[in-house]
């Protein structure tokens, strides 16, 4: 579970991603919170507009949004060129219903079952981008996707996620086309791509740390030196378990220390079963490596 960050903080995630960002008037406040929950946040949804009559004309749409669907109609509105422009934050009219199989498999951050039902209200849980594309076989300029992906990414590190949480409109809500003619296995290795590429330190005002890299990462065999990193911070935590070490091997060693470290966050049962999850792990802090 995860709190949706300040206004103040998502603009300076993405300013941070190194997209060009543009503030539409009261973006800051402008949402639909009078008719529902914001929050938990549990990812980012990318659409597109559709039709339009000029990329202007659309991001103002997108703020407003129209009678039958107040705006605004997502948070950021990515233009052709690659410019963010932010009209929302809050709630809002993007996401609509959606499979809750789906928001299961994105919260545990694993492979997508196929979206064949409109049950669970999906606005309160995601970040949603409507990226400027007819929809009908035009092409994605190279600038514009390379701010589709450095706005996830950014959100996914803020966040402790990984590319998986990460999902188009048409994996959650049966019937939709958008993004068309976009891969999203293809986006997704994008955004990881960019998740384990250190950022630049001059534009860094926190120290860094590792991305969480998936439970699937954490599995007998898994060799590296962010297994490493994370055992030092578990002993600093006061939560080792190691008779020896840490080193580079996953070890049961490994999985008793962040066992106590679940515990520690006050996880029990179950979900203190010493597999890294992308909460524990943002708030664990490992640096990266």
């Amino acid at each position: 579970m995860a709190l949706p960050l300040s206004a103040d903080q998502f603009l300076a995630v993405l300013k941070k991603s190194g997209a060009r960002v543009v503030e539409h008037g009261n973006w800051r406040t402008n949402n639909r919170n009078h008719k529902g929950a914001w929050g938990p946040v549990h990812g980012v949804m990318i659409h597109h507009t559709g039709p339009y009559s000029t990329e202007a004309g659309m991001v103002e749409l997108c703020r407003t949004g129209y009678t039958s669907l107040p705006g605004p109609l997502c948070h950021g509105v990515i233009d052709r060129s690659g410019t963010v422009h932010l009209v929302g934050y809050g709630r809002a009219n993007h996401a609509g219903s959606g499979d809750d199989d789906v928001l299961r498999a994105v919260i545990a951050e694993k492979t997508l079952p196929p979206d064949n039902e409109a049950n669970t209200d999906g606005n309160p849980h995601f970040y949603g981008f409507e990226c400027i594309n007819t929809g009908g076989g035009q092409a994605w300029p190279a600038a514009q996707l390379d701010a589709m992906h450095k706005v996830s990414a950014a959100l996914c590190r803020a966040h402790g996620w990984t590319a998986r949480s990460v999902i188009a409109h048409k994996e959650w809500q049966p019937g939709k086309p958008d993004p068309a003619g976009i891969a999203m296995d293809d986006f997704r290795t994008a955004v990881a791509e960019l998740l384990i590429t250190k950022p630049d330190p001059d534009t860094e005002d926190e120290p860094e740390y590792a991305p969480f890299p998936g439970a699937d990462y954490f599995r007998v065999g898994r060799r590296s030196a962010l297994i490493t990193a994370m055992g030092k911070r578990l002993v600093a935590e006061g939560c080792g378990k190691y008779a020896k070490g840490p080193g580079p091997n996953w070890t049961d060693a490994d999985r008793r220390s962040y066992a106590a470290w679940q515990r520690k966050l006050r996880y029990s049962g179950d979900d203190a079963d010493g597999i890294p999850g992308p909460t524990s792990w943002a708030k664990l802090r490992v640096p990266n490596p």
